[in-house]
């Protein structure tokens, strides 16, 4: 099989034109009508996160980490957290990606950064990706893993995300032998289960800015001034794929093709006992919902996961703050 992955694909391509109310009325019926013929096939989505994978480089022979030890050199016992997360599109994949990323020591790798950055360091896979790519054709599934391995096979002590790979159930096969034959299987599918309904409305609403991945939402995270990015004040955009006609579409095409990897992962762990993957569907109407089921599950079942540095420090100085309101109140409460 052939990836969808090609170099247009991968070039954003911004429009600013407003959805009508007579374009919503239209896709709500097709959205309707694809998930009412595949309501048995509901399950996980191919990604497309915003958030762009940390910066990394691909020409490096060793392992990130010492063996048994996080980033910040602590030796733990605690299981690897090697996770793939499905969901509709517009589900929240990208924002509930990088809210984990920002508050714990977690590596989030995006398949198209990944594939850009091999094209730009010229590669092997890259060059063979570039003339692939340039000719009009799709790139092959072992192009694909290859792409994504190179750099998950140098994360084996580091816990990592991964975006956008794998987007079929032959895909899955491909990269779960890829890391068993290294002793690194997934440890974490995280299906998200978002009414269409919900998601419809969401996109509907979603700006994003395109240089930096950030994205915003007039319904419940609009920007500071209208149209423009709150840290850059450089203009919004709409995804060319953010109007309910190609989100019904994508939709029917996730039940259709996407979602059997769910049933592939479930047979997964079920038929492996102790459960070496584990797969948990975290269900939700807005990534705020999600978050502390998404959470939980990370701090429960990888005790390894650590929070970053900085995020600990700004605990530390709040808790700090509150110890001295509180003493503060006290010295006030014992004048009176």
């Amino acid at each position: 099989m052939s990836s969808v992955f090609s170099l247009r694909a991968l070039r954003p391509i911004a429009s600013t034109s407003a959805l009508g109310p007579s374009t919503s009325r239209r896709a709500a019926t097709g959205v309707r009508r694809c998930a009412a013929g595949a309501s048995a096939r509901r399950g996980i989505s191919q990604s497309a996160a915003p958030q762009k994978a940390l910066p990394f480089a691909l020409n490096t022979t060793r392992s990130e980490t010492a063996q048994g030890e996080d980033a910040s050199g602590v030796r733990h016992d605690g299981k690897m957290l090697r996770m793939i997360m499905f969901g509709k599109p517009g589900a929240g994949k990208g924002t509930l990606t990088a809210r984990l990323v920002k508050k714990y020591d977690i590596v989030s790798m995006s398949t198209g950064d990944l594939l850009r950055q091999h094209i730009a360091e010229k590669t092997e896979v890259g060059l063979l990706a570039e003339s692939i790519v340039a000719s009009g054709g799709l790139l092959p599934d072992d192009i694909m893993l290859k792409v994504v391995t190179s750099k998950l096979d140098l994360l084996q002590n580091r816990h990592w995300i991964l975006d956008g790979f794998p987007r079929t159930v032959g895909q899955g096969k491909l990269l779960d032998d890829h890391l068993s034959a290294r002793g690194t299987p997934l440890s974490l599918v995280v299906n998200l289960d978002v009414p269409d309904s919900v998601i419809l409305s969401r996109i509907s609403d979603r700006w994003v800015h395109l240089s930096s991945g950030r994205v915003y939402n007039l319904s419940y995270n609009p920007p500071k001034v209208a149209g423009h990015d709150d840290e850059t004040g450089e203009p919004l955009t709409k995804r060319p794929d953010d109007n309910p006609e190609i989100f019904a579409r994508r939709l029917e095409q996730f039940y259709a093709s996407t979602s059997p990897l769910l049933a592939h992962y479930s047979a997964l762990a079920a038929g492996t006992g102790a459960a070496a993957t584990r797969v948990v569907t975290l269900s939700g109407s807005t990534s705020d919902e999600i978050w502390p089921q998404l959470e939980g599950t990370v701090r429960a079942h990888f005790s390894g996961v650590r929070e970053r540095p900085e995020v600990k420090r700004r605990h530390s100085l709040s808790d700090a703050v509150l110890a001295q309101e509180r003493r503060e109140k006290g010295k006030v409460l014992q004048r009176a």
